[in-house]
């Protein structure tokens, strides 16, 4: 099986980012966003998917942290949506209920190509290091439309804001994991449709 790769430069005005995704990973990240706690959360994310990362960033920060989240975003789920490529013989489907302390998060995906976000939660802190709390949903949105998936996020529990958004980042990993796994009785794609 040829391994399942994606390198991607993006450029504008407002960012750079320069990624490469292995699914067939093993958690190993090399990140550099300029944001902190952003790092912290996609070294989770590519540490429990066992998903191989490497990121780097250069962004106006010096405007907010926005372009920069986004933009990673909307590159994550290109990277995605190029390393499964024709989808066949993957499980399609994937979630996690994850705990992380306090918080309690479920994510459940659907690799189907058509784009959709459930995202269920108010913060209640404005920033969580130098990350607005807010720009959790967009960069989850912007994964799923670039990535042509299905996503659903919802907190179950949970009153520390570093914990849910970590819970979230993690679950998501975990569910990703699952959707993109291999497995031999699929011939095909998973669907009556025939195509993905």
């Amino acid at each position: 099986m040829e391994e399942r790769k994606a390198t991607i430069n993006r450029k504008t005005k407002e960012t750079e980012v320069d990624l490469e995704l292995n699914i067939d990973g093993a958690g190993v990240s090399n990140i550099e966003t300029g944001i902190g706690f952003f790092d912290h959360m996609l070294d989770g994310f590519a540490r429990h998917g066992l998903f191989d990362l490497s990121v780097l960033v250069t962004g106006d920060l010096v405007v907010d942290c926005h372009h920069t989240i986004e933009d990673t975003g909307i590159v994550l789920g290109n990277a995605i949506k190029d390393s499964i490529g024709d989808k066949k013989g993957i499980k399609r489907y994937g979630s996690c209920i994850l705990p992380m302390d306090d918080a309690l998060v479920l994510c459940s995906i659907d690799l189907s190509g058509r784009p959709y976000l459930a995202f269920e939660h108010e913060f209640t802190t404005d920033r969580v290091g130098y990350m607005d709390t807010e720009m959790v949903r967009d960069f989850f949105y912007a994964i799923s439309y670039s990535a042509g998936m299905n996503l659903h996020l919802k907190v179950m529990s949970g009153t520390n804001n570093h914990h849910i958004i970590e819970a979230m980042f993690k679950s998501f990993a975990k569910a990703l994991d699952e959707a993109t796994i291999i497995d031999a009785r699929i011939r095909d794609v998973l669907s009556t449709k025939g195509t993905l």
